[in-house]
């Protein structure tokens, strides 16, 4: 289902319209599988990216072959034998050798095609990664972490959900960012505040609108007392704390957060209340079960989990995505750097 913008846009080709706009570089580091080969011809031709892609040369241009992908049009790194990785496992055993690693087990992890490419972001020679047709996000995001490491001030690595809504009240393809809804099960006070922090810039950086972030409860404004609330409250005092430009408030019942009627009765006096875009959910199992019912009973598109809280930007994508999934998540990549 296309995702569309209040504008009647499609939301994901005003994206990628501000991506070729960025004339930014993607790396790609699953260069083995012919789904990345036949996005990597879409991104070069939609002029989304530049294009760096990572593997055995022979195994790319059989695939590139079979996909009239044009390999000039393109940059190919095989990790193994590249001139750039005595430098690469160089960097990463500095970065790793408090752990224990040694700089043989550096130099082996850099010949991984997710550390190779992190590596690549970190050193800005790409400006995000996209992997996960292959990998698992948990390979994923480990070398993401371990490499391009964590933005200024976040805790802990989310996902968000890009949910547009067909029709929400008077609006028409109403836009709003679910998270976490894909990372973490149980989030402390420190690690919710965080994935608000993470999602709000989410929405300034992809949607270009200013972010109003709810945090969610099963109670408004001390309806309800309990440990969970105590935990959103205490995210909510961090926030305010740490980020005080951010319009955040809560604690919220969803219909608080982006029902304005609801939100006169139960939340008098609060800027947020009832205009909710950014909704942030006390833990994943709320999250998760929040996006799949909106998708399902709203008729509402879901683009995501968009990784957030890296330092710089390095994607996900399902191990059932389509080439077209990679070109949308290269899109967005492109954009979460800012």
């Amino acid at each position: 289902m296309s995702a569309v913008s209040g504008e009647g846009k499609n939301i994901l080709d005003v994206i990628k319209e501000k991506a070729r706009a960025k004339n930014r570089r993607v790396v790609l580091p699953e260069g083995h599988e012919p789904r990345v080969i036949a996005a990597a011809k879409m991104i070069v031709e939609q002029k989304i990216a530049s294009v760096t892609i990572l593997g055995d040369k022979e195994t790319i241009a059989r695939h590139a072959r079979e996909y009239a992908l044009e390999l000039d049009k393109v940059q190919v790194i095989d990790p193994q034998k590249s001139e750039l990785l005595p430098s690469f496992a160089q960097e990463f055993y500095e970065l790793r050798k408090a752990k224990g690693i040694t700089e043989a087990q550096a130099e082996e992890t850099m010949k991984n095609i997710l550390f190779f490419g992190a590596m690549l972001v970190r050193r800005d020679l790409a400006d995000g990664s996209v992997a996960g047709s292959v990998k698992t996000t948990g390979d994923v995001l480990r070398a993401g972490i371990q490499v391009i490491g964590m933005a200024p001030g976040i805790k802990t690595v989310s996902g968000s959900f890009m949910m547009v809504v067909p029709k929400y009240r008077d609006q028409v393809n109403k836009v709003f960012l679910y998270a976490d809804s894909a990372v973490v099960p149980n989030p402390n006070p420190e690690q919710l505040a965080s994935i608000a922090v993470s999602t709000a810039q989410t929405m300034k950086n992809l949607i270009g609108e200013e972010p109003k972030v709810a945090m969610l409860s099963f109670s408004t404004k001390g309806s309800a007392t309990h440990e969970d609330v105590d935990k959103v409250l205490a995210a909510l005092e961090i926030l305010r704390k740490n980020y005080p430009e951010l319009k955040v408030d809560g604690e919220f019942q969803v219909d608080a957060a982006i029902v304005p009627e609801v939100a006169k009765s139960k939340a008098p006096g609060s800027e947020i209340a009832g205009y909710a875009n950014v909704l942030i959910f006390p833990d994943l199992d709320a999250g998760n079960i929040a996006y799949k019912l909106t998708q399902r009973l709203a008729n509402a598109s879901a683009t995501g989990p968009i990784v957030q809280g890296l330092a710089k930007p390095s994607n996900d994508l399902s191990r059932g995505c389509s080439a077209q999934d990679i070109v949308d998540t290269t899109a967005i990549a492109m954009l979460m750097k800012g």
